[in-house]
């Protein structure tokens, strides 16, 4: 009896070990962490109703991708920075294989080229209250990507109409963020293209958040194929008038549902397009040669790259679908072009863009940032003319700017005279020059003096000769002078 028991023993374990060598080893289980914000009930603009629908649903989404959930609903901007802060302490403290992912549903806003979201207590008068009282985006970004993580993940359904009327100036939709220019394994989406306005939508939630509910469920697939039909989801559900955009940094894989072991994305079709250099215009044409228009639509819509557009609008002049095309394709040429001249942030970047659209919803911002700059340029001493381009692009603190000459000196004209810098008088030169001949003394000229008044006759002979006898008798110095007839030259001028 104990013989088979002994056996059956050995054997599970062999099977079990052997089961072991054909399972491959699978990384740790990644911890995964969200925080939502639905920023619905503003309180000097209209309310939002689907922005707090789609946090409900994000969350139960999220939830049931194995995330651990922080809802955080209709924010100040005191609460929201607050809200961002503990949520990088806890992942902060959950390691590096944190998957961290933020969604944001409500108003986001562009000011001077940088992105803010709005909180429910904004109050702006003005273009320059928004930096004060908003939340902006790449302090969201750069307090996540500074912390040792897995990847970051930010879904912003902020595209929403700019509702202050005083904001005369701020553009369209958001500006451009590319997540290559920060820490690597960062991914964001955008619920519409750079600089257009999302929908909020007629149901229950926004055609962006709709999508995603209903694309992220699907098993199995790479975030960047998620995304890739919640564009196309999108575009047709709003014929062609919003198109989510994305950029990503990613280094591993990631699927909201399925395998994510952290490691690089498989080699496949998407993962070889993700590794491969941008299509020119020619290979598009290439591709979409001899296709059907819709067919050839939803996959320049899938890439959204400048040249995928190009290349449909030469073949399908005819389509009913170009002439939309051709206002995403400007709208696109036009925020890369700006993307371009806020990150130069020169006179000439700023000039460039204004040639090109000095009509546009961003030029009033534009000229503004020009006289900015110019009296930067001003600012600055006039030798520091000559200085290279990347040198004086360089960040500078006004404080340290030397003050510059009331009236400004030509070198070639005039020489510029230096500061002493202590405060020693200069020493002044000592010329030898030949003393002046001394004029020989006159002849002898005895010059009689008045008697002063004084006693009668017989009084004088007795004054000389106590003065005599004094001044030979107390000598000293003086007398002995006296003696030599030093005394007589006293009276020879």
């Amino acid at each position: 009896m104990r013989r088979p028991a002994l056996c059956n023993l050995i054997l599970a374990s062999g099977l079990l070990a052997l089961a072991r060598l054909m399972t491959p080893t699978q990384a740790a289980a990644e911890t995964r962490l969200a925080l939502v914000i639905g920023q619905s009930t503003y309180r000097t603009v209209p309310e939002l109703p689907n922005a707090a629908n789609d946090a409900k649903g994000m969350a139960e989404l999220l939830g049931n991708a194995g995330f651990t959930v922080t809802a955080a609903p209709n924010l100040a901007q005191n609460e929201m920075r607050q809200a961002i802060s503990d949520f990088a302490g806890k992942v902060s403290a959950s390691g590096a294989d944190t998957v961290a992912l933020v969604f944001y549903a409500g108003h986001g806003l562009q000011i001077d080229g940088e992105n803010y979201l709005v909180p429910v207590d904004l109050d702006p008068k003005r273009e320059a209250d928004i930096p004060l009282q908003g939340v902006r985006l790449n302090d969201l970004l750069n307090t996540l990507g500074a912390l040792p993580t897995r990847a970051r993940i930010f879904m912003l359904d902020a595209c929403r109409n700019n509702p202050f009327p005083a904001l005369s100036g701020a553009g369209h939709g958001l500006a451009i963020v590319d997540t290559k220019a920060g820490a690597p394994g960062s991914f964001i989406s955008y619920s519409t293209s750079p600089g257009a306005e999302a929908e909020d939508g007629s149901g229950a939630d926004s055609p962006y958040t709709t999508a995603a509910l209903t694309v992220a469920k699907q098993p199995n697939i790479p975030i960047e194929e998620v995304f890739k039909r919640i564009r196309i989801a999108v575009a047709q559900s709003t014929d062609g008038r919003q198109i989510p955009w994305e950029s990503s940094s990613l280094t591993t894989d990631f699927k909201f549902f399925g395998d994510s072991s952290g490691h690089p994305p498989a080699p496949g079709a998407d993962a070889m397009a993700l590794a491969s250099t941008p299509r020119s215009v020619a290979d598009w044409r290439k591709d979409l040669q001899g296709k059907d228009a819709k067919v050839a639509y939803d996959l320049v819509i899938s890439d959204d790259t400048v040249e995928a557009y190009q290349a449909y609008i030469e073949l399908y002049a005819q389509a009913s679908y170009t002439p939309r095309l051709r206002t995403v394709l400007e709208r696109r040429r036009q925020m890369l072009a700006w993307d371009r001249a806020v990150a130069i942030n020169t006179r000439a970047s700023f000039e460039a863009y204004l040639a090109n659209w000095d009509n546009s919803d961003l030029a009033a911002t534009a000229r503004r940032l020009l006289l900015r700059v110019q009296n930067r340029n001003y600012a600055l001493p006039v030798a520091a003319a000559a200085v290279p381009v990347a040198v004086a692009m360089a960040p500078t603190c006004p404080c340290s700017t030397p003050t510059p000459p009331a009236t400004p000196i030509n070198p070639t004209v005039a020489p510029v005279i230096k500061k002493r810098v202590d405060d020693t008088p200069p020493k002044r030169k000592v010329v030898d020059t030949p003393p002046k001949p001394r004029r020989p003394p006159p002849d002898d000229v005895v010059v009689e003096r008045a008697p002063p008044p004084g006693p009668p006759p017989e009084a004088i002979g007795v004054g000389i000769g106590i003065g005599l006898g004094m001044g030979m008798g107390m000598g000293g110095r003086g007398g002995g002078s006296m003696g030599h007839g030093d005394y007589g030259n006293r009276g020879r001028y």
